[in-house]
């Protein structure tokens, strides 16, 4: 019996599609990823980036859930690189080998604390950040539960007349936030701006005041710090090893304040 050229190549390739297919697991533990450019990551890729993890998956632009790897955000699609995501999620799975994490990358590059409120347009992505991220969460949310929102902006809010009401509007989005997403007493966690940030321009320290004074006084609120990080030479950005660091620095306030729900 013939069989076509053709025939062997769709039967082939349907059996490559379903031999390799992953499979997202069901009830992933779902993290927000939501800020500015440090948070969509500007680092510039490298191997460790692109090498994914079974247990570890991200939801993409078209609202599909693939293997997660660097770069996961979209925002600005040719610069986006390396950001705190991946690493952050690497170092959960480490220590908690049986949990499936979903990250939802939500950040946009220079949006402005004022732009993640409902209804507002952000001109230079076009896009609306927070009916944007809030769409994007609840498509995320029918495979699993929020476990964590990872909070990194204010690079855009370091001028005298923004940063002084800088933690009055965080906290009025934490709320929101939570109260959307039904989701009182999921942690809300903070980085502050790099140090060359501050170096820079001296009015992002009073934005890094605001994040640790948010924590302290926002009901399961943390705020993790940036010191020592490096950038990637345009005094703005966090190299792809800071990247990482950072990643991780999150990962480290979820395990040491047990805010993890499952055992490890």
């Amino acid at each position: 019996m013939k069989i076509s050229t053709n025939a062997f190549l769709v039967g082939f390739s349907l059996f490559t599609l379903f031999a390799f297919r992953q499979d997202v697991p069901p009830n992933l533990r779902l993290f927000l990823l939501i800020g500015q450019s440090n948070m969509a990551g500007r680092g510039i890729p490298e191997a460790e980036d692109e090498q994914t993890n079974p247990r570890i998956w991200m939801l993409t632009k078209d609202l599909n859930w693939v293997a997660a790897k660097d770069p996961m955000h979209f925002d600005k699609p040719a610069i986006v690189g390396v950001g705190p995501g991946l690493a952050f999620a690497k170092q959960l799975t480490d220590r908690y080998p049986k949990m499936n994490i979903g990250l939802i990358p939500c950040a946009v590059g220079g949006s402005g604390i004022d732009v993640w409120k409902p209804g507002a347009y952000y001109e230079p992505t076009k896009s609306h950040p927070y009916d944007d991220m809030l769409s994007r969460a609840r498509k995320a949310l029918e495979q699993g539960q929020l476990a964590g929102i990872l909070w990194h902006q204010g690079e855009s809010d370091s001028s005298p007349d923004k940063a002084g009401v800088y933690e009055a509007k965080l906290t009025e989005l934490v709320q929101r936030l939570r109260q959307e997403l039904n989701a009182s007493t999921v942690p809300f966690v903070a980085g502050t701006l790099g140090d060359f940030v501050v170096k820079r321009n001296p009015d992002a320290k009073a934005v890094n005041d605001a994040l640790q004074q948010a924590a302290q006084h926002i009901p399961n609120t943390y705020c993790v710090l940036s010191s020592e990080l490096t950038d990637k030479g345009d005094s703005t950005h966090f190299d792809a090893a800071s990247a990482r660091t950072l990643g991780r620095r999150y990962a480290d306030v979820f395990i040491q304040k047990k805010l993890i729900r499952t055992k490890p």
